[in-house]
């Protein structure tokens, strides 16, 4: 089969390589789309793997085309989205229901071969049946729909059903790319009225108009002074999601919270994280909530539950037609051209959201 094979940072190539391995407990996935994630680029341009050579790719969908020994015949020709993080299941985190906790995990795309192919082997429990009206693009977008949608119930204390915070609480969400957009996706979906968003590029500006919100609750950190904005237009956010990974972000946040908020820390480091006296002294005296969130929820056959289950419940709103991810799918290229999204995305030569691979 083809597949993108990451030989070391910044050595990534398209190459001839064997139909992955199936082990008894595992099904063969012929992959129908992939998105490139954020985190991929600097995988594959700075970093590298923890382990190379090794195919990237974790966000996909797919049509089981064999199953292994010990796994269910059932899933043989099933429409599928991907778990891509495969835990130990035997340490606390996952014992109590969290394995996005997992202290000993697997994980498709950056530990072990990954969806930038023609085919890649799964664990039967990772799988997620995908029903006939929803799209092998939406289904690649499960994976940070369900990443968005656990930030959201860390920040607004939600169970999938009932909230914690209240339908006219001010939100702000700081950084609209993929993650982000989808955030303001999910929250409007919710029925949250009062959603301000920051951003530092036009098409961000024109995308979360287009997602419901006022150019008005639009705030160019290009131009403007983000702490004025949330103190004078927001008038101190109850709930701040930071979805850049800066320190700046964090801080706009802190200085801009209403006493007694909650400060949501979604994005990825850049580098090394630090706060001031004075930031740190607002998180004391206004008695704020900080909070981190990683990857998402997902109970293997569990998911159908949208309460307990990040998966059941992107999965919910997808089957009932409440959220439309593809409208944020700007790019699409076949598995041969897949490098030019890699470098659209690390050299940001124009404006991206999602940026797919698709294979017909």
């Amino acid at each position: 089969m083809k597949a993108w094979v990451l030989h070391g940072a910044d050595d990534i190539r398209f190459e001839d390589m064997e139909m992955p391995l199936l082990e008894a407990s595992e099904v063969r996935v012929q992959v129908k789309a992939t998105g490139i994630c954020g985190s991929d680029i600097p995988r594959i341009y700075e970093t590298g793997a923890h382990r190379m050579p090794i195919v990237p790719g974790h966000e996909f969908s797919g049509v089981v085309t064999a199953v292994g020994k010990d796994a269910d015949p059932y899933w043989m020709g099933r429409r599928v989205g991907i778990y891509p993080l495969i835990p130990c299941g035997t340490c606390k985190p996952c014992m109590s229901g969290h394995p996005e906790m997992c202290r000993d995990y697997d994980y498709i795309g950056s530990r072990r071969d990954g969806a930038f192919a023609e085919y890649v082997s799964v664990p039967v429990g990772n799988l997620v049946e995908i029903p006939d009206s929803v799209s092998f693009e939406e289904t690649a977008m499960l994976e940070p729909m369900a990443v968005v949608v656990h930030a959201m119930k860390r920040g607004i204390g939600a169970d999938g059903e009932t909230s914690v915070v209240p339908a006219d609480a001010r939100i702000v969400i700081c950084g609209l790319g993929t993650i982000g957009l989808l955030l303001t996706m999910f929250l409007v979906d919710k029925g949250f009225r009062n959603i301000y968003v920051i951003g530092n590029k036009d098409s961000q500006r024109d995308k979360a108009i287009d997602l419901g919100i006022s150019e008005d609750d639009f705030c160019d950190s290009r131009s403007e002074d983000v702490s004025g904005w949330m103190r004078e237009i927001v008038g101190g956010a109850d709930v701040y999601f930071e979805c850049v990974g800066r320190n700046e972000c964090v801080s706009y946040g802190i200085d801009g919270m209403a006493p007694g908020g909650r400060v949501v820390l979604v994005g990825n480091p850049y580098s090394d994280m630090s706060l001031t006296k004075d930031t740190y002294w607002k998180i004391l005296r206004n008695q704020l909530d900080v909070t981190g969130t990683w990857n998402s929820t997902f109970l293997q056959r569990g998911y159908e539950n949208p309460v307990t289950d990040d998966w059941g419940y992107v999965l919910n709103r997808l089957t009932e037609k409440k959220i439309k991810p593809d409208s944020l799918i700007t790019h699409r290229f076949d598995l041969a051209d897949l490098d030019k999204g890699f470098s659209l995305m690390r050299n940001k030569s124009e404006p991206y959201v999602k940026v797919m691979m698709i294979q017909r």
